[in-house]
């Protein structure tokens, strides 16, 4: 019973330690079919669960929703106001020390996006 406790203490901690390295400010450029695009993220780590803000396209902070962290595997959402209709673009992405490799949904057509820790 001992040995479960510990071993459970010690994955909590390294839990603890990934969800460190993904707080903070991420940043990079998506190409897409109408140009380049400076993106931001921050991002907040509570165990499993990630939180945090994007800009949206007139430049106002956009939460995230439904972010979840497995290992070194993030997933969420972000909805933009498009013209008055919702676009909601879904992301998932593979945190490799100071870079994020996202894939983003959008409408079904996926876009790869990549990011990086901010200093």
């Amino acid at each position: 019973m001992k040995f479960f406790s510990l071993a459970a203490g010690l994955l909590l901690a390294c839990v603890s330690m990934f969800a460190h390295d993904v707080d903070g400010k991420w940043t990079g450029t998506i190409s897409t079919p109408g140009g380049d695009n400076a993106v931001a993220f921050n991002f907040k780590a509570d165990g499993a669960t990630l939180s945090g803000t994007t800009s949206g396209p007139d430049g106002s902070e956009v939460k995230i929703a439904d972010g979840k962290i497995d290992g070194n595997n993030l997933s969420f959402t972000v909805t933009f106001d498009f013209q008055g209709m919702p676009l909601m673009i879904n992301y998932k992405g593979v945190l490799s020390g100071a870079e994020i490799k996202f894939t983003l949904d959008v409408f079904g057509m996926p876009l790869d996006l990549s990011v990086k820790k901010s200093i």
